[in-house]
């Protein structure tokens, strides 16, 4: 389907309105259009730079999300024949949306609001348009790596950007409209969402050191911990982020009975999931998670 140029141009414009900023791309594609290699440079909010390009030809429509002071969250649809990693692999979780919705769960946050700017994509997505949190320089993000938010979901900050609205994108892998579904302001991106997507510091490579009391006391704790950290490396592949989840939980009881810190187990756990080959991502939620339920039963050690 042939989108008319001033269709898109009307677009496009409507985009720039909202002071988020506009570059071309490739009609019926996503890649930014020829001689827009420095697109994030170029995007602009000029009306008549804007009504120039797209008087050349039917572009749909980029949005650099960084100077526009946008993050967006892309949920997605799996392929045909995709299925979740074991990581999602949960009761109902099928699609980037019931990922989120598990990652709420997971983590204790209720659902990112919805009222918020909503876009339609091509294979039944969904782009969630929230504002930038002031103070922080948020990149980019795919699925499960590194710091990202989970399987089918991808976010898009500074050094990205989205297929804006009014656009059509014909491809293998799917053809369709880019439309708005909820017209409105964007939101804040919620605190908890942006504290996941900071990028973290690398972990050290050297083990951490502990200043572990003297006595039975000191031996016990140097046991559970190092206890805890072997049946970790030990695991096999597909059970290792539930090993990390019972060492978490395990040694979560003896942070909620004062024996040692969160800062404490959060740093060697998260040393041993790097070790396991498991994502920070996941480690980070998955130790989370473990601390939480270990809190629930407080365990104390006697002198």
């Amino acid at each position: 389907m042939a989108v008319p140029a001033s269709t898109l141009a009307r677009y496009a414009l409507a985009a720039a309105a909202r002071g988020w900023h506009v570059f071309p791309l490739n009609p019926g594609h996503k890649q930014p259009a020829r001689g827009s290699t420095e697109w994030e440079r170029r995007a602009t909010t000029d009306p008549q730079v804007i009504r120039r390009w797209w008087a050349r030809a039917s572009f749909n429509i980029g949005i650099a999300c960084g100077p526009s002071n946008l993050v967006v969250i892309d949920l997605d649809k799996p392929k045909p024949g995709e299925h979740p990693p074991s990581r999602w692999a949960l009761p109902g979780v099928s699609d980037g949306a019931d990922v989120l919705a598990a990652l709420c769960e997971q983590t204790g946050h209720p659902f990112p609001t919805l009222e918020t700017f909503q876009v339609s994509t091509r294979r039944g997505g969904l782009h969630l348009y929230y504002t930038a949190p002031a103070g922080h320089h948020l990149r980019n993000t795919e699925g499960d790596k590194g710091n990202g938010l989970g399987w089918l979901i991808d976010t898009r900050a500074h050094g990205g950007y989205v297929v804006g609205p009014g656009s059509w994108v014909d491809l293998p892998d799917g053809t369709g409209p880019y439309q708005v579904i909820y017209n409105t302001t964007p939101a804040p991106l919620p605190p908890w969402l942006s504290k996941q997507l900071l990028t973290p510091p690398p972990m050290s490579g050297k083990p951490m050191r502990l200043n572990l009391p003297e006595g039975r006391r000191g031996k016990f704790l140097h046991a559970a911990i190092t206890g805890e950290l072997e049946r970790l490396a030990a695991a096999p592949v597909g059970q290792r982020n539930h090993t990390l989840y019972l060492a978490a939980t395990a040694l979560g009881q003896l942070v909620a009975g004062g024996a040692l810190t969160e800062s404490e187990v959060t740093n060697l756990l998260g040393q041993g999931g790097a070790n396991a080959g498991l994502t920070p991502s996941e480690t980070r939620l998955t130790i989370k998670s473990g601390l939480r339920n270990g809190a629930r039963r407080p365990r104390t050690i006697a002198a």
